[in-house]
């Protein structure tokens, strides 16, 4: 049987800006926002959605990356109890909850760190952060030098080859554990984090909690370096998250089938005992609706990342359209939404409800999830594929093009019954081929068994 972490599809939140938390962390006292948070949590359910990776959230001087304490929930958003309450609120529902650890680095305002300003030489954490030279300065005027993830003198790198700094950050993983009952880490900067760390940490993770799941934020490389039995579970695949939007701007499936083809595929597919985790955007990057030359190619790129495989990731807002350009600066990708104005007036109709019926697909053809991946009708327009086991199959085509296309398609599988998923109209074989309209910039499920 596969474990939750195989087959759920996951809703992403940005917290302080989906509770419309200020920037800087400069309130007075505990404001609680978590009860806003609540309030998305039976519409994340209506989506189909069995997971929810939340992040970050632990106190920090602003977005939330540069932790402050890595023990108490961000002030902005409310205290301990209020998460503890979120947690159960979700769990109540059959949702399971990813956090995200910062572990690549901590704030300035991090205690060890403010430490090594205030002890220099003396300070018992220089040991704690990479780099730290008391012969030269940083832009902050220290007088001593540090190195920082990708240049930002706010985020300090912390050194996870030191056996202090990782019992450390060991026992806030328990902590979390234990006081949140969470059910497992994405993992920030995954790419740039000592590998013999996250081996420990899966092997503590483990005794930990049973079905405890590692995530890893990686955008390069081979993704097996990480995603492997002795470290993390998954990463994000931004590989075929690049292909997504790409191969439907450009028409061009064949970018796609390429990427799936060499990840997953059945016969030789160099991650297919992986299972990594899709999207479309997130709090990183541009909104999916902004990406896409042709809003009507929402459709076919959510069927795709609900039927390939790989982990389907939703970000909050995307299902209904919302806009948010990454040139516009981070506030652009991370609003406060209302889902209740949201529902009411959609920016683009239809687009929650197509996902709904996505996230129903999955979770009652458990196929989609499990089965193995076979390509069955490629063009620069159209798309076909099959995810199958021994005794039935799901077959997804898609369409980029604005004229509906008359396809067929041949069968994965001899099948006595086929059955379109959205209509529930019975079909025909003729001749081991399915003979199927795909609508302009559309996608069909057809279920054989």
């Amino acid at each position: 049987m596969s474990k939750w972490y195989e087959t759920a599809a996951f809703y992403h939140i940005y917290p302080l800006g989906m509770s419309g938390a200020p920037r800087r962390n400069t309130e007075p006292g505990i404001q609680h926002r978590f009860p806003k948070l609540e309030t998305w949590l039976p519409h994340i359910r209506k989506l189909g959605c069995e997971a929810i990776y939340i992040g970050p959230l632990f106190e920090s001087t602003s977005h939330g990356y540069d932790t402050i304490d890595y023990k108490l929930v961000d002030r902005r958003l409310g205290d301990n109890e209020d998460f503890v309450h979120f947690v159960k609120a979700a769990h109540e529902l059959g949702q399971k909850i990813v956090v995200d650890g910062v572990f690549n680095h901590t704030g300035r305002e991090f205690p060890g760190f403010a430490d090594i300003q205030k002890n220099r030489e003396n300070s018992r954490y220089c040991g704690w952060y990479k780099g730290i030279n008391f012969g030269w300065n940083s832009a902050y005027n220290d007088g001593f030098g540090y190195e920082t993830w990708r240049g930002c003198g706010d985020l300090v790198n912390l050194n996870l080859q030191n056996q202090e700094v990782k019992n450390y950050l060991f026992e806030v993983i328990r902590f979390w554990i234990h006081e949140f009952d969470i059910d497992g880490i994405r993992l920030d900067c995954a790419d740039c984090l000592d590998f013999e760390f996250m081996k420990e940490m899966r092997r503590m993770t483990e005794n930990e909690k049973k079905d405890f799941w590692l995530m890893g934020e990686v955008i390069h490389g081979d993704y097996s370096r990480w995603a492997n039995p002795e470290m993390l579970h998954s990463v994000t695949n931004y590989e075929l998250s690049k292909g997504l939007y790409s191969g439907h701007n450009d028409h061009n499936y064949f970018e796609i089938a390429h990427t799936i083809c060499r990840q997953f595929d059945e016969n030789g597919g160099i991650y297919r005992d992986r299972v990594l985790y899709s999207f479309l955007d997130n709090h990183d990057v541009s909104r999916i609706v902004n990406k896409l030359n042709n809003r009507q190619h929402l459709i076919p790129a959510y069927g795709l990342v609900y039927t390939l495989p790989g982990l389907p990731s939703i970000y909050y807002g995307s299902e209904w359209g919302v806009e948010g350009r990454k040139e516009e600066g981070d506030d652009a990708l991370r609003p406060c939404l209302d889902p209740d104005e949201l529902e009411k007036n959609p920016p683009v109709p239809g687009l929650a409800e197509w996902i709904a019926f996505l996230g129903k697909c999955r979770m009652e053809n458990p196929v989609l999830a499990e089965g193995r991946y076979r390509e069955l009708l490629l063009t620069n327009r159209q798309y076909a594929f099959a995810r199958l086991n021994e005794s039935e199959a799901v077959v997804t085509a898609v369409n980029n093009d604005d004229q509906d296309a008359d396809l067929w398609i041949r069968l994965p599988m001899a099948a006595e019954k086929l059955t379109d998923l959205k209509t529930e109209e019975a079909l025909e074989a003729e001749n081991g081929q399915l003979h199927i309209l795909v609508p302009a910039n559309g996608c069909r499920l057809i279920r054989l068994n």
